[in-house]
């Protein structure tokens, strides 16, 4: 009988806990906000995530400074890069068909599951179990993310656990000197 107490007890503490981290819905309508720190400097970055057609277009605004990417439909699926462009580009910068910008692909993500490490600009990233999770509160809610960190030097990622939109929620240690933290999510 107390062995059933007890897992009782356990079920509704995890039930609880589970209860509290929550996945957002990234739609045409969902303005990101990140605080980044690039070479040095913070700066609040601004994304509108939007779906034309099958292309994902990611408005991004730094300072008044406004750029598109384009992220191809074989790079939602199939990425194996991730870009860190900001310098001067077109009004629209079409990404290379492995490339995405502040998310990971699907299959990536696929990987990340499934074996728990996937590749990513030929760095692999292992999941880390044993990182406390909550690094990402958004309206004093637990995001709920995967984290990973690369084997080859120190970058950290906390990547969204919803294989339809793997966000990528926050970077740290990042060697190209890109670090950046989601801190709100609104609906326009």
């Amino acid at each position: 009988m107390k062995k059933l107490i007890l897992i009782t007890v356990c079920c509704l503490l995890y039930s609880a806990v589970e209860s509290q981290t929550y996945i957002p819905e990234i739609t045409n309508n969902t303005e990101l906000q990140y605080i980044c720190k690039l070479y040095g400097q913070t700066r609040p970055v601004n994304l509108r995530p939007k779906f034309v057609s099958d292309t994902l277009i990611i408005d991004w605004d730094l300072r008044s400074t406004v750029r598109k990417y384009a992220i191809l439909p074989e790079a939602l699926e199939n990425g194996t890069g991730l870009t860190f462009n900001q310098g001067e580009s077109p009004d629209l910068l079409v990404l290379e068909p492995t490339d995405t910008f502040f998310m990971i692909s699907k299959a990536a993500f696929k990987d990340l599951v499934s074996n728990n490490k996937f590749i990513y600009n030929n760095t692999t990233y292992n999941l880390d179990k044993t990182k406390v999770a909550n690094e990402v509160v958004i309206d004093d809610k637990i995001v709920n993310v995967l984290f990973v960190k690369a084997e080859i030097d120190e970058t950290e990622m906390w990547i969204l656990n919803n294989p339809n939109f793997p966000l990528i929620c926050k970077i740290s240690k990042n060697p190209l000197g890109v670090n950046c933290t989601l801190t709100e999510i609104l609906e326009r």
